[in-house]
């Protein structure tokens, strides 16, 4: 029964890597940037829900809603106005860009809010369900399932709306895109507000269940990565099943080793992969 306990536990935080894995992957797979940023633009999504809830008293998973539009207009203006001047670079050169837009973010968040790590709790909590023998808390169901949803909505919106065949078409073969009339530079920058409102809506629901802090940018950006290199680059479905999967390994992994060992785990998973899979369980051109 213990197991079954671990898997559903590895289960609902898979689904939240999910989240957080899918826009880093749209972001590398379609711009062939690494953004760096990833890690900070979820924790200051975390705090956006917690003080939006301790101040106004919005519900957390409300908060969703004010942070998706906000994050997205950040990517898009960040984007247009920066990173797209270097676009065309040596993906090393993009890589210190983001790496030193993110020092300059996450010491502003420092600044602001401190190192101190703040936990968003609920008054009242939401309470436990019992599945049998499995008892998992509510608010970590609903994150969960908001998770998968945004991250469900994402993959539609790429494979189903008119500029997400747009994007499509820019990641396959930018040139052959600009030729039938695709504004590319629009399409990158919308690309990246998606991957930065992905992330910022992440961010609540990381929040009710992690401390935040400026300090956690870094390891939610390593396991975004993993997820990436795991699901394959690109691949939003990837990203699904790359996080659930990366979720349960931690789970267990923390059951059998501890829990000081789930990062560890995790990149000798992504090891693993390299060795056997490099492009990753569904790694393909094109998101279909």
């Amino acid at each position: 029964m213990l197991t079954l306990q671990i898997l559903a536990n590895g289960l609902v935080l898979g689904g939240l890597y999910a989240c957080i894995a899918s826009g880093f992957s749209l972001v590398w797979g379609v711009l062939n940037v690494i953004n760096i940023l990833h890690g900070s633009f979820i924790v200051l999504g975390g705090y956006l829900a917690f003080y939006a809830y301790g101040l106004l008293g919005i519900h957390p998973f409300l908060s969703i809603l004010i942070a998706a539009p906000l994050f997205f207009a950040l990517g898009y203006a960040m984007q247009h106005t920066l990173i797209n001047r270097m676009i065309a670079a040596p993906v090393l050169l993009t890589l210190t860009l983001t790496f030193g837009l993110d020092l300059m973010l996450s010491n502003a968040m420092l600044a602001t809010f401190t190192a101190d790590f703040r936990k968003l709790t609920l008054d009242p909590p939401l309470g436990t369900l019992a599945f049998g023998t499995i008892v998992l808390p509510v608010d970590r169901l609903i994150a969960m399932v908001l998770a998968l949803g945004l991250t469900g909505l994402l993959y539609l919106v790429l494979s189903r709306s008119r500029i997400g065949r747009a994007i499509v078409a820019v990641r396959m073969d930018r040139e052959a895109a600009a030729l039938m009339g695709v504004n590319v530079k629009r399409v990158y920058a919308i690309t990246f507000g998606l991957g930065t409102l992905m992330a910022g809506a992440s961010g609540p629901l990381l929040a009710m269940i992690f401390p935040i802090s400026p300090l956690t940018g870094p390891a939610y950006l390593g396991k975004a990565f993993v997820i990436c290199v795991l699901g394959g680059l690109g691949s939003v479905p990837g990203a699904m099943i790359g996080g659930l999967a990366l979720g349960v390994v931690e789970s267990f992994g923390s059951l059998w080793f501890g829990p000081e060992h789930a990062t560890t785990l995790s990149f000798v998973l992504l090891i693993l992969i390299l060795l056997v899979r490099p492009e990753g369980l569904l790694g393909r051109k094109g998101y279909a």
